[in-house]
């Protein structure tokens, strides 16, 4: 890792001015909030949680990392499948549960990676696995997105076809592109949330969104906590774990290269001070915070370090209060009211563009590592990868365990890299720096 000095606004331990402390902290408060309200609304969880545990989880990220590591967590993209599967076998108790274990995992790689180092990880997680599996994610999510945009009511039995949902659908859509193409700034980072905006606005120009629960919400607002063994008896299922360990799979490669890229930014080695132990272990906590209360499950955030990239200012200060205001916002009523009626045509448009750029992620990880598809090998991984993620396969196991979608592929796709021959010669090094 080559690290590289630039002139900074704030350094990592710089203590900011009042002044800059409030601007700053809110500018990345802005920068997660579209993306990170967005994963709790597709899942059928409290907005507000989500805020509250992503505030939470950045602050124990932030402590465990000894305050060396300027990185803020919202709410993870690559549990929104798995959620919504965990949810339909044993409702949101049993999901919280999943991704808790999810969490601890993390706990046990951090642990694997202090003791022996990471090149076992490398070897287990190359590109030609996890760029399909990444590709699997988005893709899988495509008929969600596009039928948010296209219909009255998403999840009815009986689906209306609406031409107002669709052209609000693409004036957020259009919106989101235009603000990150063609806008400089501070408004290239927040490019969701200024296409909510305007998509709320023709949304309400078009009478279609409910302000009944804004006017009953109250302004300070206790927010609906699922806690264990208070507002609810735990669901443990091995079906459920079936289909969320696999994720960590590709949370894992994602937390890696966001170390790698704020290394560069910052021009700190993360990987060896504090080390990829802490900040796996402060995601690990992340996440187990997030469903211990009833909120998504978290990871680090690229629009966040295109805040700390544009600003200059890596203060861990500033992301502390960015995660006290996430925090404090979680408990305005007002707000949560008004991210629940959000219409699902807006959240269509957003989600098409979002789902996207998971799965094109996951094809630029391919092309950056130079996989090689002249290579049979790589060509049976990720064909295969593919094909059972898209495709819906699933495999019943004893227990009533259900291996399905991403978790099944992901699997297969791991497996098949370790037994195929040529592994050390084809598949290259993710973490190369």
């Amino acid at each position: 890792m080559k690290e590289t000095k630039r002139d900074v606004l704030l350094d990592v331990e710089d203590v900011p001015k009042a002044g800059q402390w409030i601007t700053l902290s809110l500018q990345h408060l802005f920068a997660m909030f579209g993306a990170t309200v967005l994963v709790p609304v597709l899942v059928g969880l409290s907005p507000a949680v989500a805020l509250i545990s992503s505030g939470l989880g950045t602050l124990a990220y932030l402590l465990i990392t000894r305050g060396q590591i300027p990185a803020y967590l919202g709410s993870s993209f690559a549990f929104i499948t798995p959620i919504l599967a965990a949810k339909a076998l044993g409702g949101p108790e049993a999901a919280m549960i999943g991704c808790f274990v999810a969490g601890l995992l993390y706990g046990v790689v951090a642990l694997i990676i202090q003791k022996v180092g990471i090149r076992w990880l490398m070897n287990l997680l190359p590109p030609v696995v996890v760029g399909p599996v990444i590709m699997v994610i988005g893709l899988s999510l495509a008929g969600t997105a596009v039928k948010m945009a296209m219909y009255e009511d998403s999840s009815a039995e009986v689906l209306v076809y609406s031409t107002t949902h669709i052209m609000i659908a693409l004036i957020t859509l259009i919106t989101i592109i235009c603000c990150n193409v063609f806008f400089k700034g501070f408004l290239s980072i927040i490019p969701i949330l200024v296409g909510i905006i305007v998509g709320y606005a023709c949304s309400v120009y078009a009478g279609i969104v409910d302000f009944t629960g804004i006017k009953e919400a109250e302004w300070i607002a206790a927010p609906d906590l699922l806690i264990p063994f208070v507002t609810y008896t735990p669901v443990f299922s091995w079906s459920v774990i079936a289909i969320m360990i696999p994720v960590v799979i590709v949370t894992l490669s994602e937390h890696i290269g966001h170390q790698m890229v704020l290394s560069k930014v910052v021009g700190r080695n993360f990987l060896e001070k504090p080390g990829l132990h802490r900040s796996i272990l402060g995601d690990g906590a992340g996440i187990m915070i997030g469903s211990f209360i009833g909120g998504p499950p978290l990871t680090s955030y690229g629009e966040n370090i295109g805040v700390l990239t544009m600003t200059r200012a890596f203060s861990v200060y500033i992301i502390g209060g960015a995660a006290v205001t996430a925090l404090l916002f979680g408990f305005v009523g007002k707000v949560s009211a008004v991210i629940s009626s959000i219409p699902g045509a807006v959240m269509g448009g957003v989600s098409i563009l979002l789902f996207g750029i998971i799965a094109s992620s996951g094809l630029r990880m391919l092309i950056d590592h130079k996989v090689d598809f002249d290579q049979k090998r790589n060509l049976m991984i990720a064909s295969v990868v593919l094909v059972l993620g898209i495709g819906g396969a699933f495999i019943n196991l004893p227990g009533n365990v259900q291996l399905s979608g991403m978790a099944l592929s992901a699997i297969v796709g791991v497996v098949l890299n370790l037994v195929l021959p040529g592994r050390e010669k084809n598949n290259g090094d993710m973490f190369e720096q």
